[in-house]
């Protein structure tokens, strides 16, 4: 099952070693859940997980106190750390769950066997165990029949798996759209009925699957699957101003019903419009996808500035995503018509740090809904200007202003702005010719000559 030179890598490496000594000591050690789904899908794993018979505090007496830590103790897991190459193990205790009264923990677990374990799992493609030392599969829920359909699935009843930890919903259109999968119809059909339930998970969590999804090279049919499943309207209900006509089960569309007969003709090329957009990023940082995302909705709504922050608040992203993502839909329209703007205005925004990602959503609106990239290359190539021709040093600061007797104020960004714009444009040469230029709109009092 492994990956040719999979022998040489230390994660794997130390994830088996992890393993071994357990056995060693009389416990029962398997790897377990993801790492098992993509090594069978010939994927290298994002990390290793071991579960097995023995307790927290056999774990911590088998690998010794220093080089683990009991953060998960509580739900059976231990940390085992390796050296920075071979990286952590997260070690679980074979367990069964009790109610989840919460839509989100465990009341509290109690310490199984492997099948028990297995089944209190969400899907069938990550209730897959590996024994490392026999190369052999160990399956109790038909995970490698699913993989090998290419199908979703909920362990067991999907309706009581939902119950349990709401965000699992979110989970199986993140898996299914990552890889390319189909939702099983029962597990589809529970998630439309529970949907709603999405509400008690918290917006960190609801986030974290976002950036998961955003991210990916699927996001597009992640966002389909979010709005087949009802999911989307929860999460990110100003999406019906872009929504498409509803999906039923089937696959069916259902028009919504609308007092305007050409409300619902717009709001479908809206939905559209968002999943070309989606599509056609370049691979993203979140707050870039985001943007994609939210593109529609903020050139629908009546306050988009307002909007977007209050999505992003309601998620509680960081200052960082939040503001990247609202500057980011601010400006991409400049870039779109940029050749027909005045250069100051684009020169100030093409020095700025996010212009990668500012670039990549404009050219994304422009290949998804403009059919147009013209502008977007118009950009890149001033940005292959040498940097005294893009970005000079202005010829005149506030300084200059003070000791020329020019009193501060207001006026002082109007005359600054209005002197870089006059040296960006090449009216002004020299610093004499940029001091002459504030002097005589400072006696005109302020304003562009």
């Amino acid at each position: 099952m492994a990956a040719k030179d999979a022998d040489t890598d230390p994660r794997r490496l130390f994830a088996a070693s992890v393993v071994a000594k357990l056995r060693d000591a009389r416990f029962e050690a398997l790897w377990a859940g993801g790492c098992v789904r993509d090594q069978l899908m010939g994927k290298e794993p994002y990390d290793y997980d071991v579960a097995t018979s023995a307790t927290p505090e056999e774990v911590r007496r088998c690998f010794g106190h220093r080089r683990t830590i009991a953060i998960g103790a509580a739900f059976g897991v231990i940390t085992v750390l390796g050296s920075r190459r071979e990286g952590q193990v997260e070690v679980a205790t074979f367990r069964s769950d009790a109610a989840y009264s919460d839509g989100r923990h465990p009341d509290h677990v109690t310490f199984s066997t492997a099948r028990e374990d297995a089944l209190r799992r969400d899907f069938t493609i990550n209730g897959l165990f590996y024994d490392p030392v026999r190369d052999e599969v160990i399956d109790y829920v038909g995970g490698q029949a699913d993989l090998a359909a290419g199908l979703v699935r909920a362990i067991g009843d999907p309706f009581a798996r939902f119950n349990e930890d709401k965000l699992r919903m979110l989970r199986a259109a993140r898996f299914a759209a990552a890889f390319g999968f189909q939702l099983d119809s029962h597990t589809f059909a529970a998630i439309r009925r529970e949907a709603r339930g999405l509400t008690v998970v918290s917006a960190e969590r609801i986030a974290a699957e976002l950036r998961k999804m955003l991210v990916h090279a699927n996001r597009a049919r992640a966002v389909q699957l979010l709005h087949a499943l009802g999911l989307l309207e929860i999460i990110l209900p100003e999406f019906t101003l872009v929504m498409a006509p509803e999906a039923t089960a089937t696959g069916e569309q259902r028009a919504a019903p609308s007092a305007d007969p050409g409300e619902g003709v717009c709001a479908h090329r809206a939905w559209h419009e968002t999943l070309a957009v989606l599509s056609a990023l370049p691979p993203p940082t979140f707050r870039t996808a985001l943007a994609a995302l939210l593109w529609g909705i903020y050139q629908r709504s009546e306050t988009p500035s307002r909007t977007i922050a209050e999505i992003c608040d309601r998620w509680k992203l960081s200052s960082h995503e939040a503001k990247g993502a609202a500057w980011l839909l601010a400006q991409e329209r400049l870039i779109r018509r940029a050749s027909a703007r005045p250069w100051p205005e684009v020169q100030r925004v093409l020095v700025s740090e996010a212009v990668d990602e500012l670039l990549a959503l404009a050219g994304a609106v422009g290949q998804g809904v403009e059919r147009d990239s013209a502008n977007v290359a118009f950009c890149r190539e001033r940005l292959r200007w040498p940097p005294e021709k893009l970005n000079p040093p202005p010829l005149v600061t506030g300084d200059d202003l003070r000791d020329a007797g020019i009193p501060s104020g207001p006026v002082f960004r109007e005359i600054l702005t209005a002197v870089r714009d006059a040296q960006l444009e090449g009216r002004v040469a020299d610093r004499g010719q940029a001091m002459e230029l504030a002097r005589r709109i400072a006696a005109e009092g302020g304003g562009t000559p």
